[in-house]
């Protein structure tokens, strides 16, 4: 399965962005897909994730309420609607997919940058 990222960019608190990750290659109703991010000098970490059946979401308690995981079946693409953007949400932003029944995600996006100036 092939991930590509895109929709990032610079923009200044307060500001929204979407990111979108497109998937091809590989038929996502089993799997589970997310959102990483990794800012410079920090560790990788979940934002969110979304099953691909169904549509439960999931959220860090950094990003609940502000960020908004969604997909289009049609599109099979998956979205992150990014609200109230802050300094802090300053990152590469990964997309990555699962099998639902996985603990690992093993196939990844290649980032997109996000920059919020204050």
């Amino acid at each position: 399965v092939q991930l590509q990222a895109s929709g990032g960019g610079l923009v200044q608190a307060g500001d929204s962005l979407r990111l979108s990750c497109a998937a091809s290659g590989r038929t996502l109703s089993s799997y589970t897909m997310g959102w990483f991010r990794q800012a410079p000098g920090k560790e990788r970490e979940f934002v969110a994730r979304i099953i691909w059946n169904g549509g439960s979401t999931y959220y860090s308690n950094s990003v609940k309420g502000r960020f908004t995981i969604s997909r289009d079946y049609a599109k099979n693409t998956v979205y992150l609607l990014m609200n109230s953007l802050e300094p802090e949400d300053t990152a590469v932003y990964y997309c990555a997919i699962k099998q639902n029944a996985a603990t690992q995600y093993n196939f990844w996006g290649q980032g997109t940058q996000v920059t919020v100036s204050s």
